[in-house]
């Protein structure tokens, strides 16, 4: 358990993947923004009260939609150029070299490696989510370039006096010069010797399969054990992963919103596990679907108003209701507790076979939109799926089972503590 807990803090904090996840924690608020406007652009009736009708009775059939688009083109559609910026920016304030000089360097050799259409315009179909593999790999590399060219002082010395950010760009001249024309003489062998692109090449043969996998229920059930497991441990399990899942589950939410966007139902939407599925139907009040644990705790101990258990769940509920959970997996704890173990994971791996039959049997709509991930349960579960009522009614059908199944447990707790007490009383 040791060796687990000393690889798995390793991994949690190695440098390249915590760059990737606080590249990927950077533009979520763009990534939400657009997915938010998708959603309102295409928000369904409800009852009498058609969103949409009325404002083409107000704009014009579609004109107003044309706003929700533009926010669409400078977020989602550009997701790769973001995170292109955004990893190396973070890559390299964690080595104390230059960030804002890695990150316009990456976006700079993504820029050219991306395909030209026609006209001389950048083919939309790789600035976003399908060229999502190629951002993260170049921006390491060519940040983890820069900082060695840097070391190596091939740079431009300015005399005292001269403003810093002078300073930084001249020693940054040298290293970007280099780093680009090695950029651009390897788009020029792709162009003429094997006359394909990188990002069509990365496509197909790793990004494309690792989609594939993500969207399958196995793929889930991995996830929500692997995640829940390094929680027990004390280790943040959603960060230790999030950078290996989110550049698999980006793009299957884009393919939904994009189906969305062109008029087709929730219900039709292609993919059925995406970051939101996670979210709003299996991470209920976080991790562990500790909402329900708070539930089944008011529901065991009624008559004990000052027992620990129910003081840690008096304290926990209101920030569980917005799923931070940290007071309760620390505080009860979960953490090393053994008795909580099997709870803690059995209820989001069975939550998430439950919601993913649900989803692709059609009893729900599938998901078409990211949301902050503090949204409370029911809003989110009617948000994700487009406006859909069944979306609540999963959560609530999610919650009562975790509920259910944390109940023995959490009186088995009760009775340990119980005996706990006792015995120290006898000594």
């Amino acid at each position: 358990m040791n060796k687990f807990i000393e690889i798995a803090g390793r991994i949690g904090a190695q440098r390249h993947l915590v760059a990737i996840r606080d590249g990927f924690v950077a533009i979520m608020p763009l990534i939400i923004v657009g997915s938010l406007a998708i959603l309102i652009n295409n928000f369904p009736a409800i009852g009498s009260l058609d969103f949409v009708g009325w404002m083409n009775g107000l704009f014009g059939e579609g004109n107003w939609q044309g706003l929700g688009g533009n926010i669409w083109n400078g977020s989602f559609a550009i997701l790769g150029l973001l995170v292109a910026f955004s990893i190396a920016y973070s890559l390299a304030k964690s080595y104390d070299v230059d960030p804002l000089s890695a990150g316009l360097i990456s976006v700079a050799s993504y820029i050219i490696l991306v395909p030209v259409t026609k006209d001389w315009g950048l083919s939309f179909a790789w600035l976003g989510a399908q060229g999502l593999f190629v951002a993260i790999i170049l921006s390491l590399l060519t940040t983890e370039l820069f900082r060695i060219l840097l070391k190596t002082r091939l740079t431009i010395s300015m005399p005292d006096g001269v403003p810093d950010g002078v300073v930084r760009s001249f020693q940054a001249l040298i290293p970007a010069t280099l780093i680009l024309i090695l950029v651009g003489g390897f788009q020029l062998f792709m162009t003429l010797a094997i006359e394909s692109s990188l990002f069509e090449v990365i496509f197909n043969s790793i990004q494309k399969p690792l989609q594939g996998f993500g969207d399958t229920l196995p793929a889930a059930i991995a996830i929500a054990f692997l995640n829940h497991i390094l929680w027990f441990f004390g280790l943040h399990g959603t960060n230790i992963i999030g950078a290996v899942i989110e550049p698999i589950y980006l793009p299957l939410i884009q393919q939904n919103l994009e189906a969305f966007q062109a008029g087709t139902s929730a219900y039709d939407v292609p993919n059925t596990v995406t970051k939101p599925f996670l979210d709003s139907f299996v991470f209920i009040g976080g991790s562990g679907t500790t909402l329900a644990l708070l539930f089944a705790i008011f529901f065991v101990i009624r008559e004990q108003k000052n027992h620990p258990y129910r003081e840690v769940a008096k304290l926990s509920t209101p920030a569980g209701l917005f799923n931070i959970n940290e007071p309760v997996i620390f505080g009860l704890p979960i953490v090393l507790n053994p008795i909580m173990l099997i709870p803690f994971i059995l209820v989001p791996v069975t939550l998430t076979i439950v919601s993913y039959v649900a989803l692709s049997t059609g009893l729900v709509p599938k998901t078409v939109a990211i949301l902050p991930w503090t949204t409370p349960p029911l809003i989110s579960g009617y948000l994700v799926t487009g406006g859909s009522w069944r979306g609540i009614a999963l959560q609530v059908v999610n919650l009562t089972l975790a509920t259910a199944i944390y109940v023995p447990f959490v009186a088995a707790g009760v009775r340990a503590m119980k005996k706990q007490t006792e015995g120290k009383m006898a000594s």
